[in-house]
């Protein structure tokens, strides 16, 4: 299995390195990592199985047009965190709701925590009504 370093891979599919690092981090594309160095290395067939290989041609006009490279390797980075954006927001979306459920849950248990729980005071009779403390001296 052939090994690339990181900037080379970039090279061979017209990315730039930040695209494919991001991919390694979000685990897309699977690396290895030199410990000594710190230095990524991406097998081939790993590399192609995510971005689809040049042909000569191709490689050639982007050799030929360093702009154009250029504008192609910025473009698929705003792609890409266009994708990881997106993930982001349906991850917080989802969170979010979650987070609202157990809220919802939880005011309802502080509704029936608060409710007056107290049986009601018995309705006066009349025979209460006509005694009073000051008259049983009497």
């Amino acid at each position: 299995m052939a090994q690339l370093t990181l900037a080379d891979a970039a090279k061979s599919v017209a990315r730039s390195k930040s695209a494919l690092l991001r991919s390694i981090k979000a685990g897309r594309l699977s690396a290895n990592r030199d410990e000594l160095t710190g230095a990524w290395s991406v097998d081939v067939s790993e590399l192609h199985r995510i971005y689809p290989p040049m042909s000569e041609a191709e490689r050639a006009a982007v050799n030929d047009a360093p702009h154009t490279s250029e504008l192609r390797a910025r473009l698929s980075d705003a792609l890409d965190q266009i994708q990881d954006l997106r993930r982001q927001r349906d991850r917080a979306d989802d969170e979010r709701r979650r987070a609202q459920e157990q809220l919802a849950g939880l005011q309802n248990q502080v509704a029936a925590l608060l409710a007056d729980q107290r049986t009601p005071p018995a309705a006066p009779t009349q025979e209460s009504l006509g005694r009073r403390w000051w008259r049983f001296g009497r």
